[in-house]
């Protein structure tokens, strides 16, 4: 540092060295100031600078060393040169200029960071009468107020703070014996090192987390054993790997403290689940101890147990999805389930036991509405059309084995039978299992054949009642509407027309006893048939029955026209006639 003289107050002596005094020493160099050899060698000018060092002691081992201000100059200069004396008692003779000097090349002591700042003036390090070689180089020299360690952490600020403000931290803990690592790293100093014995400081976890130790000191004071330094949720421990109990499925999900409610080293868990669980057993028991036998360690509801390779009675269908104690309402091991379907469900057999108790001859596992019996291929009663959906209790009322139903139509139907027993009862030979009303009766096997017209008519316009026989087999019954002959003609249609069209007639009157001849060929039916008639067309075969008024002669050659008439013309007489001969 730089050299400043004292200054003190002395008297001039009375000596020769007095008079030839060139002027006042300064106020440090008066004691000195009568006896010139202390400064001054006679005849040897260069002798000075090394008597200055011979009192400057600190300056001349500045010099030997190469440190501080003198021992920094790039060239040894003898000490008058820049300390001129004699210029009297206040004179500053070691005053040196503060613009652009250079303090690290001149000083050795670099100004950085905050140093730097123009808040920071030179007097503030260097007081006034004071030498600039005394300012102290450790920082708490001057910064003791600013620590707010309250020296707790030592002396050596710059160990850890640098010159630019106090919170740029440098210290590497990663050097030491105890890395900062995890959470450690966003740590206070202070709140570790509680004072400067830093080498003192704890390194074990419980020595500082006592108190935030919540298994109570049960787990040990290894924190480290299961804990990281980045969080005390984190769990480093692994125990598969270091317990001969795995945590599988759910247990890898639960808190330690749930099992371990005791001292973690003393007292030994035992390894099978009923001994935690045995809160948990819904079974109260009857299962047995071993839940792993059906549990996993996944859920309770996840069953590992498969009931088909272990037992024998393979779960399928609803089966399956049947709870264990729907079937095991007792001890599993002990009670004997039986594997008939009545056993279990007696209660759901809505046949009352008549259809005996082999469920299975008709139902399957899949539920009670999936029918398995096939009527077709195991009785002589294939059930087709509306048999195939009709209820099995439809048929069966009553005891399915012992009561022995009759296959034939009318047992089940008579109640049906619109056609109250006209029909017989082989109701099969008209009738179809798709419906009642698709039939296939063959009309020719009646007393009626249908031809013509007939076969396009429904069964309905004739049969107006389910009473076919009651229908009447005559034309006229029927067509009485359409007579246009009004009965004149008799009611034996078909003796004139046939079943293809009412237009199409072939009645051949020569067949008859009056064989149409001459002007009978043209006349029209109902010139002669006038009147209504029963059934039966009958009519007076002789010429006056239906020319009376046509009769010239009165009656005298009586009632047979046709003896001297002929059927062209009246006019026309037959020649040779005996009534020809007497006119």
């Amino acid at each position: 540092m730089f050299f400043l003289l004292g200054v003190m107050a002395p008297s001039y002596a009375d000596s020769v060295n007095d008079l030839l005094l060139p002027g006042p020493v300064i106020q440090g160099h008066l004691k000195l100031e009568s006896d010139c050899s202390q400064c001054h060698k006679q005849f040897d000018k260069a002798a000075q600078s090394g008597l200055c060092k011979d009192c400057h002691k600190e300056i001349a081992k500045d010099l030997n060393e190469k440190h501080g201000f003198h021992g920094l100059l790039k060239e040894e200069k003898a000490c008058k040169e820049c300390h001129t004396e004699h210029k009297g008692r206040n004179a500053l003779i070691a005053k040196l200029p503060t613009s652009g000097f250079n303090h690290l090349a001149q000083t050795g002591f670099e100004l950085k960071g905050g140093h730097l700042k123009e808040k920071v003036l030179c007097k503030d390090c260097h007081p006034p009468l004071k030498k600039y070689r005394e300012a102290p180089t450790k920082c708490n020299a001057c910064h003791e107020r600013d620590d707010k360690h309250k020296g707790k952490l030592g002396l050596e600020c710059q160990n850890c703070h640098e010159e630019k403000n106090w919170k740029t931290i440098h210290f590497d803990h990663s050097k030491t014996h105890f890395p900062l690592e995890g959470k450690h790293f966003d740590v206070k100093c202070d709140k570790c090192h509680v004072n400067d014995k830093f080498n003192e400081t704890p390194k074990l976890c419980n020595e500082c987390h006592k108190k935030d130790d919540k298994h109570k000191g049960s787990f040990g004071i290894k924190c480290e054993t299961c804990h990281t330094d980045r969080g005390w949720k984190e769990i480093l421990f692994d125990h598969d790997k270091k317990t001969k109990y795995p945590l599988i499925g759910k247990h890898h999900e639960v808190k330690c403290t749930s099992c371990h409610k005791g001292d973690l080293y003393h007292d030994k868990l035992k390894t099978d689940c009923y001994s935690c669980h045995k809160k948990d057993d819904k079974h109260k028991g009857n299962f047995g101890l071993k839940c792993e036998s059906c549990h996993i360690e996944r859920g309770w509801k996840e069953i590992l147990f498969d009931h088909d390779k272990k037992t024998k009675f393979p779960l399928q269908g609803k089966h399956h999805e049947v709870k264990c104690s729907g079937c095991h309402k007792g001890d599993v091991h002990k009670d004997k389930l039986q594997m008939d379907c009545l056993s279990c469900h007696k209660k759901d057999d809505k046949h009352k036991g008549s259809f005996g108790g082999k469920c299975e001859s008709c139902h399957t596992d899949r539920g009670w509405k999936e029918i398995l019996f096939d009527h077709d291929k195991k009785t002589k009663f294939p059930l087709l059309g509306k048999h195939h959906d009709a209820k099995c209790s439809s048929c069966h009322k009553g005891d399915v084995y012992k009561d022995k139903l009759k296959s034939d139509c009318f047992s089940c139907h008579e109640k049906d039978d619109k056609h109250k027993g006209q029909e017989g009862k082989k109701c099969e030979s008209c009738h179809h299992e798709q419906s009642w009303k698709k039939t296939e009766f063959d009309h020719r096997l009646s007393r009626f054949a249908l031809t013509g017209r007939h076969l396009l008519v429904e069964c309905k316009k004739c049969h107006v009642a389910p009473t076919f026989k009651d229908a009447k087999s005559d034309c006229w019954s029927c067509h009485e509407k359409q007579d246009v002959h009004k009965r004149r003609l008799g009611t034996g249609c078909e003796s004139c027309h046939n079943t293809r069209d009412w237009k199409s007639w072939d009645f051949d009157h020569d067949k008859t006893s009056f064989k149409l001849e001459g002007k009978h060929k043209n006349i029209r039916c109902v010139e002669c048939h006038k009147a209504p008639v029963s059934k039966k067309v009958i009519l007076a075969a002789n010429c006056a029955g239906c020319h009376d008024k046509d009769d010239k002669h009165d009656g005298a050659f009586g009632i047979q026209c046709e003896h001297c008439h002929t059927g062209t013309s009246w006019k026309e007489i037959k020649v040779g006639s005996k009534r020809w001969m007497n006119r």
